[in-house]
């Protein structure tokens, strides 16, 4: 065994290491994500009339969640490019980059002027910044789970791989707490005016605290060693194909089966977090602060709620669980607009906290699920287009449709029904799949097909919490 196979096994199954990992992991994730779901709430608050103003104003948030829309596009080309890269010199150096792009974004989006100060000058410049930050984020959930699930052990991957995936729910908290307090201290007119510039422009501070944190990691076990013995490889004349190549050619059952696993948690995810902000204020008439403040305590539960997922699934399976939460959300979808139409607002944060938990259970397992359904060489891409390309069919189109739904029908039962049919998409795709968990990150495999149990798999790492 060379020097770096001996420095990654010995790095791995630490728990002091692990931890540091997941703590590096979840700041960064958290930010990321953070700089995006700010320009969800925004679309869905200020910018329908900051940058498209319209006579109607749900034709103007139409119009900005098609901007919004437009990032999500971009990602599954941020997955190809991080993911190859990201496969060839390491998941840490792609991770840094993808941070800097989505902060320098975001922070640029602070400082542009309005519509009524250049024309259509604003929205262009808008959406090219946009573009930037769906090429971020489609390089950054690949590597920072990916980073994760190789550094911890078999037994315990979904617990630690979860916690990266927190960082969705706590970027939007982050987001959605920081466009609360100011609508609770502004008046509408200077919340429009200077204010809705403030937490895109704080983005530059958050972007530098995680970077000192990134930085500081080490490199995955499981890639370095892949790398060595494609270096041993390419020493003895072997020729070894594009990433992004074989992950087609030999893995294009585990992008299918990411894809469909995603499908019903990201519409669900965008549907309670991003359009319930225009439901609760422009078809229920209610101030903004009731849709964030709901959003707010709903995403402080779904953040411990994720990780909590995670760890059951290393119990009883990564498609117990997330059947769990697609079946649960093809029901719930249905209560949700009820409980929301009642107008109260614990009803209200009572039906988005249970949707975010069930959500949770599509998405607590996930990091894990999909990261066992791709080999070493060809992960990080696998993983970033199955799940990518999963957005722009699912998550880029949610908030969409369901405007698009409401202002024809004039009721949350079409959006209902859209919700709900997603979660059966989920639902039959995770029934198809075979279980992943425990499968060792350093073997090869041909794909989910291949997969072994837990129960057959020797604890190589049981020391890791």
């Amino acid at each position: 065994m060379n020097d770096t196979q001996t420095a990654g096994r010995a790095g791995r199954g630490s728990s002091g290491g692990i931890a540091r990992i997941v703590g590096a992991s979840l700041i960064g994730t958290t930010i990321e994500w953070y700089d995006f779901f700010l320009y969800g709430s925004a679309a869905a608050l200020v910018f329908n009339t900051l940058f498209f103003p319209t006579s109607d104003p749900l034709v103007g948030t139409l119009i900005a969640f098609i901007t919004y829309a437009i990032g999500f596009a971009a990602r599954p080309l941020g997955g190809v490019v991080f993911g190859h890269f990201g496969d060839k010199v390491g998941r840490r150096k792609l991770l840094v980059v993808s941070l800097l792009m989505m902060g320098g974004a975001t922070f640029a989006m602070g400082l542009l002027p309005t519509y009524d100060a250049i024309g259509v000058g604003a929205p262009v410049l808008l959406t090219l910044l946009r573009l930037i930050q769906g090429f971020a984020l489609g390089g950054e959930w690949g590597g920072a789970v990916l980073l994760v699930s190789e550094h911890g052990g078999d037994r315990h991957r979904g617990f630690w791989a979860a916690w990266p995936q927190s960082g969705a729910p706590g970027g939007n908290l982050l987001a959605t707490g920081v466009l609360a307090l100011l609508a609770a201290v502004q008046s509408d007119d200077a919340f429009r005016s200077w204010g809705w510039r403030v937490p895109f422009l704080l983005s530059g501070v958050l972007v530098m605290i995680g970077l000192w944190i990134r930085v500081s990691v080490s490199e995955s076990p499981v890639f370095l060693e892949a790398q060595a013995k494609a270096e041993a490889e390419a020493a003895r004349g072997v020729k070894e194909q594009a990433p992004v190549v074989e992950v087609f050619r030999r893995s294009w059952r585990g992008v299918l089966g990411a894809i469909g696993t995603r499908f019903g948690e990201n519409i669900s995810y965008y549907v309670i977090t991003s359009f319930v902000l225009v439901y609760v204020t422009q078809h229920l008439n209610l101030s903004k602060s009731v849709a964030l403040n709901a959003v707010l305590i709903g995403s402080a539960v779904h953040f411990f709620a994720i990780p909590l997922w995670g760890a059951l699934s290393d119990r009883i399976g990564r498609r117990p669980v997330t059947l769990i939460g697609s079946a649960g959300m093809a029901v719930w979808a249905f209560a949700f607009f009820g409980l929301l139409d009642t107008k109260s607002f614990g009803v209200i944060t009572l039906a988005v906290t249970v949707g975010l938990l069930l959500h949770g259970a599509m998405y607590g397992p996930q990091a894990a699920f999909i990261s066992e359904m791709f080999d070493t060489k060809v992960r990080y891409s696998g993983a970033s287009m199955g799940s990518q390309l999963a957005s722009i069919v699912a998550g880029a189109l949610a908030p969409i449709i369901a405007v698009e739904l409401l202002k024809d029908f004039g009721s949350s039962t079409p959006i209902a029904l859209y919700v709900s049919g997603a979660a059966v998409v989920t639902t039959i795709t995770v029934a198809i799949l075979k279980e992943t968990r425990g499968r060792d990150l350093s073997r090869a495999a041909s794909g989910p097909a291949a997969v072994p149990d837990a129960a057959a798999v020797p604890d190589r790492a049981a020391q890791d919490v």
